[in-house]
Order: C-alpha cells, then sequence, then structure tokens
C-alpha cells in the first residue's frame, strides 16, 4: 500500500493545500488502489476514473489559484477523491441502487449531497455495491455479486452501505456517502472497521436519494475516523429547498476540541444488553465506556423501555412505505422491461423477474400491512408504538447528553450464513432501528478487536440535530486509543 493511500483525509487536504501533493496525485494513487483491491473486494459497481481525473485537474486548478492569490479557503474536501453508494443519483453516470431493474439507468441529474460534494472540489471515483434498493444488512442482496469485507474475504462487509464502508477500510477511498435507513451506515462502519455517521433526519437533503422507507432515510458519510467525516459533513448538510423534509437549520462550523469531555453526561440503556450478544462485543463496548470515564463523562444507566418493539414496528413502517415507493417501477418510465403485448403483463413480468427475492419481501409485507382491514390494525399501531420509542430517547435525553450502546450483537458473520433466514439477518439491526424511527443522529466507530481478528463497533446517539456533539465524542475517544488506525492486510 503506497504512503498516498494510507493517509487521512485530514492528511490527504492538509497535503492538497500546501501544495505537498495534487489532486491528480492522490486520485491516481485511489485508481491503483481499487485496480489492485477491487478484484478480491467487489466494492464498487460503477468506476468513473476517466471523470475523476478531469475533476482532479480542476480541483489543482482552484487549489493553485488559493495558494497564488489568497481570499476564502476552498472546502476540506476539495481534491479529495471520495466514493458515493449507489443509491445516490449521478449525472449521466449508472446509478442502479443494486438492482436489475434499474440496470443502465443513467439520472439526468445529481443527488443534491452529490452535487455539494462536486461543487466543493471532490473528486467522485466511482458509485459502490449496495443491498438491492438498500434493503439488506449485508450486501449480499445487490444483483451484482456480494461485497467482501477487506477484514476477512470470507465474511460480509454490513449492509447496505457494504461498498462503501469497504471501499474506505481497503484504502480505495479516503470517504464515501452512504444512507441509513435502520443501520446502514453505522452498521457496516462496525463490521468494516471505520467510522459512519448517521445524520438526523432533515440534516441532509434527500432529494436525488432513491427513497427506500421516506420516514426513515437519511444520507450519512464513512470515513476513518470522526476528525474526517467533519468535512464531508459541512458540505453535505443544510437546508435543501429541493427537499420538503429538510430542515432550514444552519450547519455548525465544527472545530474539534482537545481529547476533554468532562462533564459530558453518557447514558448506557440496558436494554441493548441482551441474551445472545457476542461477549467479546459487550466487553469492548463496556471498556470504551470506561474510556469516556477516564476522560471526565459521567455514566448513567438509563432505561428506553421499548426498544425490543423497534425491530417489529420498523418491519411494518419501512415496508409499507417500499411499498409505495417502489410502485413507480413499471417498466414503462426507465430501466429494462420485458415486453408484452398487455401492459398490464409487462408489469408484472419485468417486476417479477427484476426485483429481487427480499425487496419482493418486503414489497409483499408493505402492502399487506397498508391493505383495506388491515392498515389501522398494523400499520397505524406501529405508528403510534413509534412515537412511543421516539418518547424514550427525548426522556433520556432530559438525563443524559449521549447514549453509548452495541451497534451489533455480532462482529461481521460469514457470507451466506444468514442466506436461509431472514428473520436472523432482520436482527442484525436491532440496536440501530431505534434512532431512524426517532430521527436521531448517530455515529459508530471501532473500539475492539475479536478474538478472530475482526473490528467490534460502538454507536453513540445524540439528540436530534446533535451531530457536533457526536462528532466531539468519538474525536475525544479516538485521539486516546489506536483502533481507527488499525488496517486490514490486504
Amino acid at each position: 500500500m503506497s504512503e498516498l493511500a494510507d493517509l487521512t483525509l485530514r492528511q490527504a487536504s492538509k497535503a492538497l493545500r500546501s501544495g505537498d501533493v495534487t489532486s491528480k496525485e492522490l486520485t491516481n494513487t485511489c485508481i491503483n488502489r481499487i485496480e489492485a483491491v477491487e478484484p478480491r473486494i467487489k466494492a464498487f459497481l460503477a468506476q468513473t476514473f476517466d471523470l475523476a481525473l478531469k475533476q482532479a485537474d480542476a480541483a489543482d486548478e482552484v487549489l493553485t489559484q488559493w495558494r497564488k492569490n489568497g481570499g476564502d479557503p476552498p472546502a476540506q474536501t476539495c481534491g479529495v477523491p471520495i466514493a458515493v453508494k449507489d443509491v445516490l443519483c449521478t449525472e449521466g453516470i449508472p446509478t442502479t441502487c443494486g438492482s436489475r431493474i434499474l440496470e443502465g439507468f443513467r439520472p439526468p441529474y445529481n443527488a443534491t449531497s452529490v452535487a455539494r460534494l462536486i461543487d466543493s472540489g471532490s473528486v467522485i471515483l466511482g458509485k459502490t455495491n449496495t443491498d438491492e434498493f438498500a434493503m439488506g444488512s449485508s450486501t449480499e442482496n445487490s444483483a451484482y455479486g456480494t461485497t467482501h469485507n477487506p477484514w476477512d474475504l470470507d465474511r460480509v462487509p454490513g449492509g447496505s452501505s457494504g461498498g462503501s464502508a469497504a471501499a474506505v477500510a481497503a484504502h480505495m477511498s479516503y470517504a464515501a456517502l452512504g444512507t441509513d435507513t435502520g443501520g446502514s451506515v453505522r452498521q457496516p462502519a462496525a463490521f468494516c472497521g471505520v467510522t459512519g455517521l448517521k445524520t438526523s433526519y432533515g440534516r441532509v437533503s434527500r432529494y436525488g436519494l432513491i427513497a427506500y422507507g421516506s420516514s426513515l432515510d437519511t444520507v450519512g458519510a464513512l470515513a476513518r475516523s470522526a476528525e474526517d467525516l467533519v468535512p464531508v459533513f459541512q458540505v453535505i448538510a443544510g437546508h435543501d429547498p429541493k427537499d420538503s423534509t429538510s430542515m432550514p437549520v444552519s450547519v455548525p462550523e465544527i472545530k474539534l476540541n482537545t481529547s476533554d469531555v468532562s462533564g459530558l453526561r453518557i447514558g448506557v440503556p440496558g436494554e441493548y444488553f441482551i441474551d445472545g450478544i457476542q461477549e467479546e462485543v459487550e466487553t469492548a463496548v463496556r471498556e470504551a465506556v470506561d474510556v469516556f470515564v477516564s476522560l471526565g463523562a459521567e455514566v448513567k444507566h438509563i432505561s428506553l423501555p421499548h426498544t425490543d418493539l423497534a425491530l417489529p414496528v420498523y418491519y411494518l413502517i419501512a415496508p409499507a412505505e417500499a411499498s409505495a415507493n417502489l410502485a413507480r417501477y413499471d417498466a414503462v418510465r426507465y430501466g429494462p422491461r420485458i415486453e408484452s403485448d398487455e401492459l398490464l403483463e409487462q408489469y408484472i413480468q419485468t417486476r417479477g423477474a427484476l426485483f429481487g427475492t427480499e425487496v419482493k419481501r418486503r414489497i409483499m409485507l408493505g402492502t399487506f400491512a397498508l391493505s383495506a382491514g388491515y392498515y389501522d390494525a398494523y400499520y397505524g399501531q406501529a405508528q403510534k408504538v413509534r412515537t412511543m420509542i421516539k418518547d424514550d430517547f427525548e426522556s433520556a435525553f432530559k438525563e443524559v447528553d449521549l447514549i453509548a450502546c452495541p451497534v451489533t450483537p455480532t462482529t461481521a458473520f460469514r457470507i451466506g450464513e444468514h442466506g436461509d433466514d431472514p428473520l436472523s439477518m432482520y436482527l442484525e439491526d436491532v440496536f440501530t432501528l431505534p434512532a431512524n424511527l426517532a430521527g436521531v443522529p448517530g455515529i459508530a466507530f471501532p473500539v475492539g478487536i475479536d478474538s478472530a481478528g475482526l473490528p467490534i463497533g460502538i454507536q453513540l446517539k445524540a439528540p436530534h440535530m446533535g451531530e457536533e456533539l457526536l462528532f466531539q465524542a468519538a474525536h475525544a475517544y479516538q485521539q486516546n486509543t489506536s483502533y481507527h488506525r488499525d488496517s486490514p492486510n490486504l
């Protein structure tokens, strides 16, 4: 691995600004790295190297003019190569959502989050693999093949942002955009030993994000540390009139403090330490909490009493929204189709053949939950319980500043391990789903390595719009430990 590939995003940005390295050099480094390890990892669905090199040349010109003439400095993401999850629209670049039903689709516009990165001077390396329509916890549901965990190629990278997490972990990209509907940034971050941010609902525009669950979807990012995520967050966050759910709240200028977290109140909910949790995971998470105590934080044991209801509530609300959102794939407007003389038959044949098994399972579940005679009993009741879960968080945040808990019950599982058991796959997200139902932000980062040599993650959750506090706390931990500096031996 080259020295340039080992740089963090912050280090790369600093070297770009000083003129010690060019964006083109960083981009070629990433391209070479992708060509070397991508055949084993399979993190990318589309590679945009020609475009990336043009963007790198443009970024180098911006940086050169700034060093020569001064003025406002470019964004810290200027010239930095970044990957994008393939559920975010990219103008002229294939955007498939990991599904055959969108094979060959090239959007005529960029998602707002992608456009803001490009406008900041970022270099887009390509589109990363995902469970089909972001429905999954392992990236095994992609119609284009499974992504492999860089720490152990026989294991999953997590999902649905598994391609983004693997690209960052394997040093193919300095950061990557992901999305989190029920844990899809935080869980792969934990499995791949990187840092992943789930943003508050409404903090980052969903315009151009191909919808799965519209009241749950959030755009986030993955990088090697909390410090590396801050520049990406500050570029992509902020109000967007194109998204009616985007919050008209300014983005704070985040300057990370020293490692002191004196006075920080951290809540540890007993409901997250369940029977069946891997012993090494529980031990590592509790030891990480002890690190915060040693840095001056106060720990309180709290209760989130409706946690056990989050899984069934999520798997009523999310499929119901997916059923409505995926109705637009009608084999007429975009994507491939299976031709038939009868329009209805064309719909049926195309959707039956080109949607994957898990997508069809969730569409059917959601359609049933919304059907006449069942709406109030299922979807309506689920929304009421969702409010109770949200109230649990609001009550807890009156007592504490952050909540600390495991990301997943276990470390990365083997490819195919849950293949015939959808429920066991759904249980992988049991600790991450509540934050999406409540709309609060979370950050996941590595806090240990298990006996199999696999990363263990912790997640912190904050009140709505509390990303700055997440960054400060995670950065304090990472300044005092070395887990986020570890990398797989590829």
